[in-house]
């Protein structure tokens, strides 16, 4: 297989096990931070269709399939989010936790992740009530969705923390879609972008929180 081969053309390795090491031989702290970073090579912008977003290949069509398939799931992060605080007897984690909620929901009169997502919608040819009615979610992602909140909401809440981790890796793709969109897509209107910069922008929380609880 060439060396520049995607990585979702080739199976999996056993989770974090380096070169002649045997599955369950505990990592140290830098080894395991290293291991977990090199997962950024499975992460979802190295998929095909996410490649051809950011070169500029996508349709309009595809540009609002994508949106509206995303806006599914960006509405269930919070459910995520809500049953793993409910799971949690830990009251100084529900607290910093907490702002992942009002991050997305927004509160006072900071309209939240949400509402940015439903301008973003606007922007690409989508109406607000489309969007809410999920009538353009594809079924396979209405149920990976469904099946992240449905495992946070099983499993301890120290896994469900854990199962957040790809924020990671989440600025380079927003750090992508702001350098490329403006030129690939300018019938985009840029005023609705800013939920890719404030994004990017925000420190991985999540990745600070985890790697703290140890």
């Amino acid at each position: 297989m060439p060396s520049n081969a995607s990585p979702f053309a080739t199976p999996l390795a056993a989770p974090f096990a380096a070169s002649g090491d045997t599955a369950d031989k505990a990592l140290d702290r830098d080894a395991f931070h290293e291991a977990l970073l090199a997962k950024g090579d499975y992460y979802h912008i190295h998929h095909p269709y996410q490649v051809d977003m950011a070169e500029g290949r996508a349709t309009p069509e595809q540009i609002r399939g994508w949106v509206a398939n995303r806006f599914y799931y960006q509405i269930n992060i919070p459910l995520k989010d809500a049953a793993l605080l409910a799971n949690c007897p830990d009251a100084s984690a529900r607290r910093r936790w907490i702002q992942r909620l009002l991050d997305h929901d927004g509160h006072a009169e900071d309209g939240g992740g949400i509402e940015a997502w439903l301008a973003l919608g606007e922007a690409v040819g989508l109406s607000r009530e489309a969007l809410w009615s999920q009538e353009h979610v594809l079924p396979g992602v209405r149920f990976a969705v469904d099946a992240y909140v449905n495992f946070v909401r099983r499993a301890d809440w120290r896994e469900g923390a854990i199962s957040s981790l790809t924020e990671l890796f989440a600025p380079q793709a927003h750090r992508s879609r702001l350098d490329t969109w403006p030129t690939h897509y300018p019938w985009i209107d840029p005023a609705a972008t800013p939920i890719f910069a404030s994004a990017w922008e925000r420190p991985g929380a999540t990745w600070i929180m985890a790697w703290n609880w140890r």
